[in-house]
């Protein structure tokens, strides 16, 4: 513990020596040629409102036209995209005590993606990244999805693809620090009901009011392979998503959670292969207070409840009527605004169920340095207390660049 205490002023000490001011321009900042800052505040990847905002316009902005975009095939139906766009998105950190292994480690590459998306008419986009490395390993697609934009000329889309049914709540995949949002992802038994990626339909709606709707419906299976007749679905169930939010003001949005799936879950190991149906709920608000543009929190508490699952593949018999509820605190501090170089930020886990491989409870203090609008060094201390009796702190310096 002392040592890793030790180790964290020498991270900020790193970060602070570095100093570099420029603007970049990678994917969509090379297609528009303006700066990465236009979109992503404190640093990439988290957005703010103005990126929101082009995300779901389909990466397109609405005040400006990208000049010679498509190529001129004298045929108004046809999109084809002049210069292709691509992006690359890679992570590595030096870390102490990861997972409590009591021991430094070079982890560089941590991940590298290879992304591209945007628009194939005025109404029609597209995005996907390909995962690299994740860890040491060939992940594959993750995000992966065409999009229609203002359907009906109002602010109704449509998504059809692969996504995380998170996405509605506060994005995984842009958050700034290297813990991750425990609540989406803490494992219940041997069922594949998470908050994590899956395949199916989003349907977003803007009203005039500030009140955003969003439907999902998806597999509730993650993102398994297909079987030997190309079907994705392990079983007939579907799971239905919901969120409503609403702006107050010019500083507060309250939202609403819902989900609601059934799924087969089939135990090969037992001699019978047993089959149940499990019934998984998740439930819970959700805010973001934005004082000002220097000071964003997060806040999200969720109650998931299942039915019925195997604990573990030699589980003879499921357990039942099981009870899983979190809450994740985040606070960004950015002291220029989207003009800082630098901003700090604390994350709170907390994740409490009736099966106790679900538990989890840590607290997370991060720092990060702009070298370059596109490069940001960032340090990081997580002491993680799930278990009392063997809590342990972990510490990473490292770098997140995209180009």
């Amino acid at each position: 513990m002392k040592k890793n205490l030790l180790l964290f002023p020498v991270v900020l000490l790193f970060l602070i020596v570095f100093s570099e001011k420029a603007e970049t321009i990678p994917a969509f900042a090379r297609k528009y040629r303006i700066s990465c800052q236009t979109c992503h505040a404190p640093a990439m990847p988290k957005l703010k409102p103005y990126g929101d905002d082009f995300a779901g316009a389909g990466f397109q902005l609405q005040d400006y036209e990208s000049p010679r975009y498509f190529v001129e095939t004298g045929d108004d139906k046809l999109s084809l995209i002049r210069d292709f766009p691509l992006a690359v998105r890679m992570d590595g950190f030096i870390t102490y005590n990861f997972s409590n292994e009591d021991k430094p480690d070079f982890a560089a590459p941590y991940l590298m993606k290879l992304l591209s998306g945007g628009n194939l008419s005025k109404h029609l986009s597209y995005y996907f990244y390909f995962y690299m490395d994740e860890r040491g390993e060939v992940v594959g697609v993750e995000d992966a999805y065409l999009m229609y934009n203002n359907l009906f000329n109002v602010d109704l889309d449509i998504y059809l693809g692969q996504f995380q049914v998170s996405d509605p709540l506060f994005k995984r995949e842009l958050r700034l620090t290297l813990e991750d949002y425990r609540l989406y992802t803490a494992p219940v038994g041997m069922s594949e009901i998470s908050l994590k990626y899956d395949k199916g339909v989003m349907i977003t709606y803007g009203a005039p009011t500030g009140t955003d709707v969003i439907v999902e419906v998806v597999n509730g299976n993650g993102l398994n392979e297909a079987n030997d007749f190309h079907v994705f679905d392990k079983d007939t169930y579907k799971s239905f998503v919901g969120r409503l939010s609403q702006n107050i003001g010019s500083v507060l949005r309250l939202g609403v959670f819902g989900y609601y799936g059934k799924e087969e879950l089939v135990n090969f190991e037992v001699s019978n292969n047993s089959a149940i149906t499990n019934e998984v709920l998740f439930v819970g608000p959700d805010a973001t207070v934005t004082p000002g543009n220097k000071l964003e929190v997060n806040l999200q508490y969720l109650i998931r409840t299942d039915s019925r699952v195997y604990l573990q593949p030699s589980s003879a018999l499921p357990v039942t009527d099981i009870r899983t509820e979190g809450f994740l605190g985040e606070i960004i501090y950015s002291p220029q605004g989207d003009q800082s170089n630098w901003y700090t930020m604390g994350l709170y886990n907390y994740v409490n169920s009736d099966l106790e491989m679900a538990n989890y409870h840590s607290a997370t203090l991060h720092l990060g340095y702009l070298l370059r609008r596109n490069v940001r060094l960032a340090g990081e201390y997580t002491y993680q207390f799930t278990d009392a009796d063997n809590a342990f702190s972990q510490v990473s310096l490292g770098f997140v660049s995209g180009f």
